[in-house]
């Protein structure tokens, strides 16, 4: 992320067509938009394209802003739906465009000197507000930690925004609340919003060291006060390689007194009643449904949950205007 750069977007094949095209050259973009096919580009290849086009049709004073703008700065995103609109915002004293597939809104505060990719961006924190206006505290927290990681959010200006009682603060407090720095996926952010659902007190990337202080491996999350180790298993975790130095990186483990405990995405989301019980004994308390609920409740107001994505397509419909979204 730069401020005031003065970068042009790479754009590949022909510049934007504005009007109406008939030859199969062509892709639309929205209505009167198109751009030219060009085949061997990568999906983040594409997305700009589809930035360059969208400019043409936004007045000078536009920035992108939302998930639009958290993609550009390479910030991790929630699981989102297949189709997501462009985001931008304009001055007040511009007109707002209108069309399926872009959601414009204003700009309550000065335009930001921000760049990402080549293309204006909103300042990072309001690019967080904005998006905490649709999604859920799961969600965000996924993107605040990812922000926190390359640096780009400053404390003292969110603490300013967070006392402004705009529109999305509550649920941007609370998402901040969550946050951490040190946290390397969404996975491992997701984990950590139910060990807080859970009232579990944990830490996040731990060195390990043996009782002659030999380090021994860094863990996800030690959960305090106690020697078990909780990991997020992703993907990643089921190739071959990867599956053999984590078996060895265990036995390194041997004759210490730490225990770990995997989890998955499908854990987390479709058996969180199992796992609550199985770190319940593992910590020796009782079982409490409160937690339980706790969880379920940040799930099902997130994109993780079918519903939750449904009611977000509808709000984005809505403010595009449009009936079908194709």
């Amino acid at each position: 992320m730069t401020a005031g750069a003065d970068e042009s977007p790479e754009r590949s094949g022909d510049m934007p067509i504005r009007g109406h095209v008939r030859s199969k050259r062509y892709r639309r973009v929205s209505h009167g938009l198109f751009l030219k096919i060009v085949t061997n580009l990568d999906a983040e290849d594409e997305f700009r394209r589809d930035l360059a086009a969208w400019s043409e049709v936004l007045p000078e004073s536009a920035v992108f802003t939302h998930l639009t703008a958290a993609r550009l700065l390479g910030w991790e995103l929630p699981k989102l739906p297949e189709q997501v609109p462009v985001f931008a915002a304009v001055d007040r004293n511009d007109p707002r465009p209108r069309r399926e597939g872009l959601i414009c809104s204003r700009l309550t505060r000065k335009r930001s000197d921000f760049v990402a990719g080549g293309y204006p961006v909103d300042a990072p924190e309001e690019i967080l507000l904005r998006a905490a206006r649709d999604l859920g505290v799961l969600d965000l927290v996924i993107m605040i930690d990812s922000a926190r990681r390359q640096n780009h959010l400053d404390d003292r200006r969110m603490q300013v925004l967070l006392r402004s009682g705009r529109p999305g603060v509550k649920v941007l407090a609370s998402a901040y609340g969550l946050s951490h720095s040190r946290r390397e996926s969404a996975g491992e952010s997701l984990l950590a919003c139910f060990h807080a659902a859970m009232e579990i007190e944990s830490e996040p990337q731990v060195s390990l060291v043996d009782a002659d202080g030999l380090f021994i491996g860094r863990v996800d999350f030690l959960i305090i006060g106690t020697d078990w180790v909780h990991e997020y298993d992703g993907g990643v975790h089921r190739d071959k390689s990867q599956h053999r130095s984590d078996l060895r990186r265990e036995r390194g483990w041997s004759g210490t007194s730490y225990k770990r405990k995997g989890f998955t995405l499908d854990d987390l989301l479709n058996h969180p009643i199992v796992v609550m019980h199985e770190i319940d004994r593992d910590l020796r308390r009782s079982h409490r449904n409160l937690r339980l609920d706790r969880w379920r409740t940040l799930v099902r107001e997130s994109l993780y949950d079918v519903a939750g994505r449904d009611r977000l397509l509808n709000r984005w419909r809505r403010a595009m205007g449009v009936v079908q979204w194709s």
